[in-house]
């Protein structure tokens, strides 16, 4: 049974860091590409970041630049999102998915998503 399980978040203040996990079981992870994203009420789900299978390419949303890395260990099936200098707009609920790209956008390949994990930043 595929299942992702996300954790780490947490309510810190404005420039703390959170490192976000996720993992995947009942999957071939180490062949996906993984993404993650994120949502508050009453808005669409936003890419946030996604890491290529080997982790050799990674991708960004403009907002989180400079200031998240997302990484993966194929070896343990789980993907993370370290994030830096967050900021009260980064407080949304957090999810990981396996991902496709068209080259400008990109979309979750799977008809579920995880529990997500909520961080909330206080500014």
């Amino acid at each position: 049974q595929e299942q992702l399980v996300e954790s780490g978040g947490g309510l810190v203040q404005a420039g703390d860091s959170l490192r976000l996990s996720c993992v995947v079981t009942g999957r071939a992870f180490s062949k996906d590409t993984m993404g993650w994203f994120r949502q508050t009420p009453g808005k669409e789900r936003d890419f946030v970041a996604g890491i290529s299978w080997n982790g050799r390419q990674t991708a960004y949303a403009d907002a989180v630049k400079g200031r998240f890395t997302i990484s993966r260990d194929n070896a343990k099936n789980t993907a993370f999102l370290q994030m830096n200098s967050l900021k009260a707009e980064d407080t949304a609920i957090y999810y990981c998915a396996a991902v496709g790209t068209d080259g400008s956008r990109w979309y979750s390949l799977l008809d579920y998503w995880g529990q997500g994990t909520q961080v909330t930043v206080s500014s």
